[in-house]
């Protein structure tokens, strides 16, 4: 029995040795405790830096040009938890939003506890500042009580702003940007004009009457 036991200690602590002999010798052979760049690099792969690319889409003139009132409608359901929109509503978590376009950024609501974000922010409720306000609360005024995390299509906001602008009336609208003129197209107005010849010398006018002219096949009727 202890013969067996020592014989089976045995090759077990030799296999022990082997492997970790095996294991010092690979990490030597493949430099893993100390990882070298090759001498000769696979292929890189170019990614394009963050944002590269993406669509910024329509500017804000062109989304407000084709906004829908009755879709904005729709989307500010989500804000009827906290606020009301027709005039003399009372105000609830958040103030009565009517008239609120064009009107001061704290000053929609008269008696509304605005927080110190808002108060201190200063300027009006204009198509721009709305739509940033709607985009992320909390990074156009940072601070603020408001919890709603905003909206990320720019249709939805165009919208939404629509249907507020139907309630107490709105400042004018931004224009839509023009569109990029196409590269290689010129536009009116523009590219080479009329190119006018060379006068024709006086050989190359006798030339030109040395020509043969085409003779009328009927009789020439005199003309005044």
């Amino acid at each position: 029995m202890d013969d067996k036991f020592n014989t089976a200690s045995g090759w077990v602590l030799f296999a022990g040795i082997v492997a970790l002999g095996a294991s010092i010798g690979s990490g030597m052979y493949f430099h893993a405790d100390s990882p070298e760049m090759p001498e000769e690099p696979g292929y890189f792969i170019d990614a394009p830096e963050e944002g590269a690319g993406e669509d910024a889409g329509p500017d804000l003139g062109t989304l407000l040009a084709s906004a829908d009132a009755a879709a904005g409608e729709a989307v500010f359901a989500k804000c009827t938890a906290c606020h009301t929109i027709e005039q003399g509503g009372a105000s609830g978590i958040g103030p009565n939003l009517y008239g609120s376009m064009g009107k001061a950024i704290a000053g929609v609501a008269p008696g509304f506890a605005y927080s110190s974000a808002l108060s201190d922010h200063g300027g009006q409720w204009t198509w721009e500042n709305m739509n940033e306000w709607l985009t992320s609360p909390r990074a156009f005024a940072s601070g603020t009580k408001m919890s709603f995390a905003g909206l990320s299509k720019p249709e939805d906001r165009a919208n939404v702003m629509e249907y507020l602008s139907t309630f107490g009336g709105a400042p004018a609208k931004p224009e839509p940007a023009a569109p990029a003129a196409e590269e290689g197209v010129d536009s009116p107005g523009e590219g080479p004009g009329a190119v006018e010849g060379a006068a024709a010398d006086a050989p190359e006018a006798v030339g030109a009457m040395g020509d043969e002219q085409p003779v009328p096949s009927g009789p020439v009727e005199a003309s005044e």
